[in-house]
This record gives C-alpha cells, structure tokens and sequence, in this order.
C-alpha cells in the first residue's frame, strides 16, 4: 500500500456529495514549498492535491472551508488527460482515510480536530489524560 500525507490549505470550500448512497467530502488541498534554484534565486512550487473523503461523518464539512490548514492522509491515485489543446497533462488525488483540521488563515486556534475513517468513537469521559487545554503541570517544568 502506498500513503501519501499533506499539509496545506484548502483552496475552497468543500462539496459533500452523495453517489450510489454514500456521501463523499470533495475539497482541494495546496501544498507550498519554497526553495533556491541554481542562481541562487527563491523559487515556490505549489502542488494541488484533490481529496475525496468518503465518510458518513459529514460534521466536518462546515469547518472544510476555502484557506483552512488541514492534514490529511490517504491513498494516492496520479491521472494522466490531454487538455483541450492537445497537452498532456496531470492530475494527483487522494482516496483520504484522515483529515485533520489545523486551523484557518486567520484562525489563532491551532490544535485541531481528527477525523479517521472506520475507526471506533472514543469518548474522553474516563480518561486519565487531561483535555490539552486543561495543563495541570507548570509550563516550564520539562522533562528534559
């Protein structure tokens, strides 16, 4: 199995769908990355990656929204078309198994909200481990 894993910004809001009864979350995901070239000269390269995340937990939908850092981990598929004028051309999607939300443009919450697919709900009544806003230790108390 292959696994391809992407951190970037949704480049609009999100689509639910719904094909042969099931509902399918469609988005694009831009990934960014800055480097030199040989003049020495700062380049950046945006890959775009189109997800589909076939889920019945659909409650993640309004917060998939155009700018929203997401993760997201899954199968990759690469397509290969001819455009309109007869260039080839290609496409990289992603069959998601997880989306994580990072935050917004200009969201200051960073932390975030995991969704899997075919995973079991976990309920945090119960749990020993505090919720990660609720630090019980001193900050500069490390354990290094």
């Amino acid at each position: 199995m292959i696994k391809l894993q992407v951190i970037g910004h949704l480049g609009k809001d999100c689509v639910v769908n719904t094909v042969n009864g099931k509902n399918v979350i469609n988005f694009t995901v831009a990934h960014s990355e800055k480097y030199k070239d040989s003049q020495g000269v700062l380049q950046e390269k945006t890959i775009w990656v189109d997800c589909a995340y076939w889920t019945d937990r659909t409650a993640v939908a309004p917060y998939l929204q155009k700018g929203t850092q997401v993760f997201v981990e899954g199968q990759p598929e690469a397509r290969s078309f001819q455009r309109n004028d007869g260039t080839p051309g290609s496409s990289l999607s992603l069959r998601v198994r997880e989306v994580q939300l990072l935050g917004g443009k200009n969201d200051r919450n960073t932390g975030g909200s995991s969704y899997q697919q075919n995973s079991a709900s976990s309920s945090s009544s119960g749990s020993d481990t505090p919720a990660p806003n609720e630090i019980t230790e001193p900050v500069d108390d490390l354990p290094f």
